[in-house]
C-alpha cells in the first residue's frame, strides 16, 4: 500500500477536496511543483492552473484554481484559493467567451489597468481551458 498524505482544497465559497492522496501537482510560481508524502515544510504562491490529486489506486482528480496558497507539511497538504472548481464543474464556454474577451482588451490596450486585468483573466481562462481539456484525456485514456 502507497504512503498517503492528506489534502485540502479550499475556495474562498467552499472546501473541494477533504482525504487522502499519493500526490499532489500545483502551478507554483516558479513552475510545476510535485508533493509527496514525507515532502519538506513548504509555503509558495501558485499562478492560475490546474492541481492534480492522485488518489490510492492511480485515480487522478483535476482542479481549476485562480492563484493562491500551497502549504506542505509532511503529512498535510493545503491549497488555498479565492477562487477553485473541479475540472469536470468549469463551464467552457463560459471559459473561451472569456478568454477572447481578454484578448480583445489586450489587443486594444487602451490602459494599463485595463491591460493588467485582461492578462491576469487571460491566463486564468487559459488555465480554465487547460484543465478542462486534461480532463478530456484522462476520460478518453480511462
Amino acid at each position: 500500500m502507497a504512503m498517503t498524505m492528506h489534502v485540502d482544497i479550499v475556495s474562498a465559497e467552499k472546501a473541494l477536496f477533504s482525504g487522502p492522496a499519493e500526490m499532489v501537482t500545483a502551478p507554483g510560481e516558479l513552475g510545476e511543483l510535485g508533493i509527496l508524502p514525507r515532502h519538506s515544510q513548504l509555503l509558495t504562491r501558485l499562478k492560475p492552473g490546474q492541481v492534480r490529486v492522485r488518489l490510492q489506486g492511480g485515480e487522478e482528480q483535476l482542479f481549476y484554481v485562480s492563484g493562491g496558497l500551497l502549504e506542505v507539511q509532511p503529512s498535510l497538504v493545503t491549497i488555498l484559493s479565492d477562487t477553485a472548481e473541479r475540472a469536470r464543474d468549469l463551464d467552457e464556454a463560459s471559459a473561451q467567451a472569456a478568454k477572447q474577451r481578454a484578448e480583445q482588451v489586450i489587443a486594444a490596450h487602451q490602459g494599463d489597468f485595463d491591460y493588467a486585468r485582461a492578462k491576469a483573466e487571460l491566463a486564468e481562462a487559459i488555465a480554465q481551458l487547460q484543465a478542462i481539456e486534461k480532463l478530456r484525456k484522462l476520460r478518453k485514456a480511462g
